[in-house]
């Protein structure tokens, strides 16, 4: 069973989102929970009706302070998590990826709060060997990985240089309940949409790549592990240690779902990324972290 934090002041950044609103919901029941979302991608009604809404932008120092006021922990989970609205606005994307992070990081400083970051496997780019190890080197092929890459330095430095108590969680391609599409991490939004409306389903490229795709569940779990944690400092891949081909995922949301769609492929999109599966060997030995949830379970679930 998950040792989940009692008696916190927690703030959740992002927490109307997709992760954040289900994190929140885990951790209501024994802590004070504060959310700070500006409701641009999140959704009022993902808002667990026990927490209290700051809605504002963590770019805005004082609505920063505001949010941050008092806390013990912090999960940091709001960002620009579109790759594509990183390339087309890079200097927004870092402002409130990487600009943000750090004011919060700094606020964390003061207050002596822990912090647990969603981090990106992003970060790795096209990896030399899968499974990926955290001894992968970064080589991130966008500004959105480029800041999830500075944004994991910054945590582990900050715990290095100043003693604070941050650990980064590099997420693989997560799926499950209210997510929205978009990306890879959206693709089984997607695909679900397609194939309940009897569209298409369009697979970019000729549907070889792999994905490692991790429950939302098991996201959470993995953030209440680092909450709890003595392991701090260090940077974790959160995934389950398998993968799949997007054809075959394709294939099997068709099927779940009892689908006539037909798969067509689409022109493959630039720089994309052939194979990746996390190892999460490190995060199961000093975490505690063993994923709960296989991907054919999950997707029944969802459809």
């Amino acid at each position: 069973m998950v040792q989940t934090p009692v008696s916190k002041t927690v703030l959740v950044t992002g927490g109307a989102g997709f992760v954040g609103s289900h994190l929140v919901d885990a951790l209501v029941q024994e802590n004070d929970v504060r959310i700070l979302d500006d409701l641009s991608t999140g959704k009022r009604s993902n808002v667990n009706e026990e927490a209290t809404l700051i809605e504002g932008d963590i770019r805005d120092s004082e609505t920063l302070d505001r949010a941050t006021e008092n806390v013990d922990l912090i999960f940091h989970e709001a960002g620009v998590v579109s790759v594509q609205q990183s390339v087309e606005e890079p200097m927004r994307a870092n402002e409130v990826n990487l600009d943000a992070t750090l004011a919060l990081l700094e606020r964390a400083r003061d207050l002596d709060a822990r912090v647990v970051l969603a981090s990106s496997c992003a970060i790795y780019g096209q990896p030399t060997e899968v499974p990926i190890s955290e001894d992968e080197s970064f080589s991130p092929s966008s500004p959105y990985g480029l800041q999830k890459s500075a944004l994991d330095h910054y945590a582990l430095l900050y715990e290095e240089l100043y003693g604070l108590e941050t650990v980064a969680l590099r997420y693989f391609n997560i799926y499950g309940p209210r997510q929205s599409s978009g990306d890879y991490s959206g693709v089984i939004s997607i695909f679900k949409r397609q194939a309940t409306n009897g569209d298409p389903i369009t697979v970019d490229g000729d549907g070889e790549q792999t994905r490692d795709f991790v429950h939302v569940d098991d996201i959470v779990r993995a953030n209440l592990l680092a909450a709890t944690t003595e392991h701090v400092g260090e940077a974790y891949n959160i995934g389950t240690g398998d993968s799949v081909t997007i054809r075959e995922l394709a294939e099997t949301i068709r099927d779940v779902s009892a689908s006539s769609s037909d798969i067509v492929h689409t022109d493959p999109r630039p720089g994309d990324i052939d194979e990746s599966e996390a190892d999460i060997s490190k995060a199961t030995e000093k975490l505690g972290y063993e994923p709960t949830i296989p991907l054919d379970e999950g997707l029944s679930s969802l459809l």
